[in-house]
């Protein structure tokens, strides 16, 4: 059931990282709504996955810089790779707070 909402949560928190990145949406804290999204996404990441979690958050800022030279469109492709790093920020933190919680 944990997985399933998770999954769930996951792939709202992408959508909504994709369709904030090109449209403004004035009467939803998206920021905030990624986070909580990522913190409950975060219930489904096994030990095993959360390396390559970090990971996206580390480097997607980094792509999205780099997305951002891209004329037309990229300032559009840097905003979705930041929501993107965000809503797994947020999935770290979830996946951080359970592995404290398993060493005490």
């Amino acid at each position: 059931m944990v997985k399933s909402i998770a999954g769930l949560a996951r792939l709202i928190a992408t959508l909504l990282a994709i369709v904030a990145g090109f449209v403004a949406i004035p009467s939803l804290d998206v920021a905030l709504a990624l986070v909580v999204l990522g913190l409950i996404a975060g219930l489904g990441y096994a030990a095993d996955q959360a390396g390559k979690l970090f990971l996206v958050v580390l480097v997607l800022p980094a792509v999205g810089a780099a997305l951002g030279t891209i004329p037309a469109i990229g300032a559009q492709l840097n905003a979705v790779a930041l929501n993107v790093a965000l809503a797994a920020a947020g999935g770290a933190a979830t996946v951080i707070a359970m592995r404290l919680f398993d060493n005490s």
